[in-house]
Parts: C-alpha cells; structure tokens; sequence
C-alpha cells in the first residue's frame, strides 16, 4: 500500500497547482474544404471524415 512520504508544504502543493490549466485544443486542416478542425473529428464544415462523408450537411434553402 502506497503511503505518502511527509507533508506537502503550502508552497509546494499551490506550485503543483499552477500548472492545472486549461490549454487550446489542437487544430489541423480539413483535406476536403481546407478549414480548421478538430484531429480524429468529422470537419463541421463540410462533414468528411477520412476522405469520405460522414455528416450529411442540409441545404440552405
């Protein structure tokens, strides 16, 4: 059973802290329309995924 070593000061645990932060999420271009998505998603764009369609985008009439 693991068991901690000793208290964690103040500083040190606020420090560890500090670096739960939020971060941009990665973006790569859509090979079909050429716009910005998210890796390993269907393009909101367009609606391809892996050169073939995925979503089926409705008309605007």
């Amino acid at each position: 059973m693991g068991v901690p070593k000793g208290k964690t000061s103040k500083a040190n645990r606020r420090m560890n802290r500090a670096n739960y932060k939020l971060t941009e999420p990665g973006l790569s271009t859509c090979p079909q329309c050429h716009a910005l998505k998210q890796p390993h998603h269907a393009c909101p764009e367009c609606g391809y995924y892996k050169g073939r369609p995925a979503v089926v985008k409705a008309v605007k009439k």
